[in-house]
């Protein structure tokens, strides 16, 4: 459970795939079913497989770095390295298993999301520590294609709402810019040349809050299009206020907020997962 760092990540990774099911219910008219579970559940897999993999392959670095060491199991000595990666093997196998069970556009989209999460942190490709790449495989393998195998589980043309999945992509490009700024003095100890060490600190933060903005205006830009139901927007001002109100004290790792955009991820990407939640309830039943 631990390898897997679930807290981390399943709260946007629902959010992002039940986005894409319900602008496919919203948009598409297609009717619930089974696949829902078995979106959400391959998913989630697929997210867990790249976190897995992303901390056996970083084990040797997050050594160097007390903090980081101790919270990944394979540095601190809890969990060996062969062990390590048979369980993120298995929950990848698990993940394709589930992929398979849903139409073909879905299957080959999850698969393209469980290759990402492969070479993204693969010591012989390692994205991550490719620039500019290692941004546009983060936005993709965690947030645009979750969002599109979403939608492709039950209706091959997005149409319109490509323009939402490439929103949900610049927000993940926003975290992990974040991510980058935040870990700048262990990366660079590893030698890990990523976007943020050549922009520097100053341009990535930069970058960060552009792809944020992007984000917020791509969302504005959907809203007047009539992309969205219109009574989310009160539901999502309700569910925000306390997250704005008040912000916790860490970010969505766990760790010390860099900036208030940083208190605000988690409580944000929880309301978000229960909104969608709620919206699917609704097409659920009606």
């Amino acid at each position: 459970m631990r390898l897997s760092r679930w807290q981390e990540h399943v709260p946007f990774t629902l959010a992002a795939t039940w986005l894409g099911v319900n602008m496919a219910v919203h948009h598409a008219h297609a009717a619930l079913d089974g696949d829902v579970l078995t979106v959400t559940v391959a998913n989630i897999l697929a997210v867990t497989f790249a976190f897995m993999v992303n901390d056996v392959a970083d084990a040797p670095d997050d050594a160097r770095d007390p903090a980081r060491g101790a919270s990944n199991v394979v540095s601190c000595g809890e969990l060996s390295a062969r062990a390590a990666w048979f369980l993120a093997a298995l929950v990848g196998a698990l993940a394709l298993v589930f992929y398979a069970m849903l139409p073909l556009p879905a299957l080959l989209t999850g698969t393209a999301t469980l290759a990402l999460g492969w070479l993204y942190s693969w010591r012989a490709v390692r994205l991550k520590a490719l620039p500019v790449l290692d941004v546009i495989a983060h936005a993709l393998m965690l947030s645009a294609l979750l969002v599109l195998t979403g939608y492709l589980a039950f209706d091959a043309a997005p149409g319109r709402v490509w323009a939402v999945i490439v929103m949900a992509g610049l927000i993940s490009a926003y975290g992990q810019l974040y991510n980058q700024v935040r870990d700048a003095d262990q990366d660079r100890a590893a030698g890990l040349r990523n976007t943020t060490w050549v922009l520097g600190i100053r341009g990535a933060r930069a970058l960060m809050f552009t792809c944020l903005g992007a984000a917020g205006l791509l969302l504005a830009l959907t809203v007047i299009a009539g992309l969205w139901p219109l009574w989310l927007g009160p539901l999502a001002g309700l569910s925000l206020l306390p997250v704005l109100l008040w912000p916790r004290p860490t970010d969505m790792r766990g760790t010390a907020a860099l900036d208030l955009s940083g208190r605000l991820q988690l409580g944000t990407m929880l309301a978000a997962a229960a909104l969608m939640a709620v919206w699917l309830a609704v097409n659920a039943l009606g």
